[in-house]
């Protein structure tokens, strides 16, 4: 098993790419701390994977919130007794466009898909000292390495995760703490219609499914299993020696 004896925190743990990657890193053999905001996704899922047998902790917190990143944090390490992996995959799509912005929806963006990450991290990093080391890993999105007329402000958030990752591998590298950051194209996860259907006429989600797709030599999107699979890759020893890097998960979406 690939994560034989590691300790996780997985943020955004309770759907999607997140639950995904808690029940991987949960079969590859680590004792996981599942970070989420929705109460009952989270035990639903501690009640399914208590029943294959596994280990798992979990945590509600509003990762949009700093004070609570922080709590959040410190709780689920504490619960575990030490940390060796961080998924910070917390996310949202925020506002789709720039005229008369909604600051609220934007500074909610902005807290949840970089600074919830910054502050993960920072909180985290000391702990992994203490076990020699450790791999973060961010989420962040093939908008956050060509730009999305469809999403402006989460564009610009991921950019800036994955500059945050750059920098970090770079800062930690000697603490033998590794950074990376993976990056899926369009995925079938409950967040698509967030990108795809703002408007609420599935008729428009459709469309717009439709001519993002088109962009994807594989023409389809990205499953939460499969970004899942990158990012326990980047987690794992296997990466042993990769730092820094931004990994699309994207169907060939950016070789383009």
């Amino acid at each position: 098993m690939r994560l034989a004896n590691k300790l996780a925190v997985v943020t955004a743990a309770a759907s999607g790419m997140g639950r995904a990657g808690v029940e991987l890193f949960l079969r590859e053999g680590a004792r996981v701390a599942a970070i989420d905001i929705d109460a009952d996704a989270l035990a639903a899922l501690a009640a399914e994977m208590r029943a294959k047998g596994h280990e798992i902790e979990t945590v509600r917190a509003d990762l949009s919130r700093g004070d609570e990143v922080r709590r959040s944090i410190a709780e689920a390490v504490d619960r575990l007794g030490g940390v060796d992996i961080l998924w910070a995959h917390a996310g949202t799509p925020g506002p789709a466009g720039v005229e008369n912005l909604d600051m609220a929806a934007y500074d909610h963006a902005i807290s949840l898909n970089i600074t919830s990450a910054t502050l993960a991290a920072g909180e985290i990093i000391g702990h992994m000292r203490k076990r020699g080391g450790g791999s973060v890993v961010f989420t962040a999105s093939v908008s956050g390495l060509v730009g999305s007329m469809f999403s402006p402000v989460y564009s610009a958030a991921k950019f800036a995760v994955v500059g945050l990752t750059k920098s970090l591998a770079q800062r930690f590298a000697a603490d033998n703490v590794r950074v990376n950051v993976v990056c899926p194209g369009l995925a079938d996860t409950p967040m698509k219609l967030g990108f795809t259907g703002r408007s609420g006429d599935p008729r428009e989600a459709a469309a717009n499914q439709e001519r993002m797709l088109a962009a994807v030599p594989m023409g389809r999107l990205c499953k939460a299993e499969e970004a899942a699979h990158a990012v326990l890759w980047l987690a794992s020893d296997d990466a042993s020696f990769v730092t820094g890097v931004a990994l699309p998960v994207d169907g060939g979406f950016t070789a383009r």
